[in-house]
């Protein structure tokens, strides 16, 4: 009995090392960026030796994954149930927006990680996944009718996070932020004659 409670006790502490290591990888991409980041500063940050870092790590890409998923906790991606009860495209295109905008506002580094997607497999990997769910979203929120290669391709611009964040640079709230881009999809998908379906 004596050691099955050691053991526990010692699984219990490698989690929490492993959390303090994701934890200062994430904290160290968001201040200085990915391909600045060390293993040798991780172990700094975390308070364990590198070696520790490695045991848990293998390599800097586990560390980028292991980093990509703790995100994922914080700022889960948006579930396609967000339409149900929708009944127009109006009503959808200011839930997408809205939601989206929201989760932005949880990943204030996003744009600085998505700038390195090219230079580790893992983002490249991680930012193809938030590219492809945000395009089913689109596709959603406009509708069969609606879902043009030219009105995704518009849609899928405005509502990008570089968007959100300019109109945040500028004083908007994120709610506000979203209200006014919703607001601007759906004249201009109006204009165009892209229905309401």
């Amino acid at each position: 009995m004596v050691r099955k409670y050691r053991l526990g006790r010692r699984g219990e502490a490698a989690d929490e090392t492993r959390r303090r290591i994701v934890d200062a990888t994430y904290a160290l991409h968001a201040e200085q960026g990915i391909a600045a980041t060390s293993m040798k500063q991780i172990a700094e940050r975390a308070d364990v030796s590198v070696g520790t870092v490695y045991h848990h790590f293998p390599t800097y890409d586990d560390a980028i994954r292991a980093c990509g998923r703790h995100t994922l906790t914080l700022a889960p991606p948006i579930d396609p149930d967000l339409f149900v009860g929708a009944k127009t495209r109006a009503e959808r295109v200011e839930r997408l927006v809205r939601v989206l905008f929201e989760r932005y506002q949880r990943l204030p580094n996003y744009d600085t990680v998505r700038g390195e997607r090219g230079k580790f497999a893992p983002l490249g990997k991680f930012f193809a996944e938030e590219e492809a769910r945000q395009r089913t979203l689109v596709a959603a929120a406009l509708g069969t009718s609606g879902a043009r290669s030219p009105d995704m391709a518009t849609v899928t611009a405005l509502i990008d996070y570089s968007v959100c964040r300019t109109l945040r640079a500028a004083g908007f709230t994120a709610a506000a932020a979203a209200r006014q881009i919703a607001s601007v999809i759906n004249a201009w998908l109006d204009a165009c004659g892209s229905g309401s379906a």
